[in-house]
């Protein structure tokens, strides 16, 4: 499901711009001297990217050691359980990408 949404990943020129696409990227919310400390996830893009890649990210934390380590420290600084399943999501994007561009695989350890 995620490989069909994605379609080609060249389109993609970095994995920011493929975390937009699944609008799992922050909301800025900011005017003059004054940014927004709590802000959402946009929700702009396809829906059934960031619906796989949410379902993804909570399977995993629970499946791949490397996933819930990163999980674990979110939650350690004080992150609430959706915000660090979103920070999951975000370095998910990244795995992806760098498995899609470079044709690799990934290294469970």
């Amino acid at each position: 499901m995620i490989i069909s949404e994605i379609g080609n990943i060249k389109r993609f020129s970095n994995p920011f711009k493929l975390l937009a696409f699944a609008g799992l990227d922050p909301v800025v919310k900011q005017s003059g001297n004054f940014q927004a400390d709590n802000v959402k996830i946009s929700k702009r893009g396809s829906t059934y990217l960031r619906y796989a890649i949410y379902r993804v990210a909570f399977i995993i934390i629970y499946n791949n050691e490397t996933f819930h380590n990163y999980y674990i420290a979110k939650r350690v600084q004080g992150k609430n359980h959706r915000v660090a399943l979103g920070h999951v999501c975000n370095k998910l994007v990244r795995v992806i990408f760098k498995i899609l561009t470079d044709e690799t695989f990934f290294n469970l350890s």
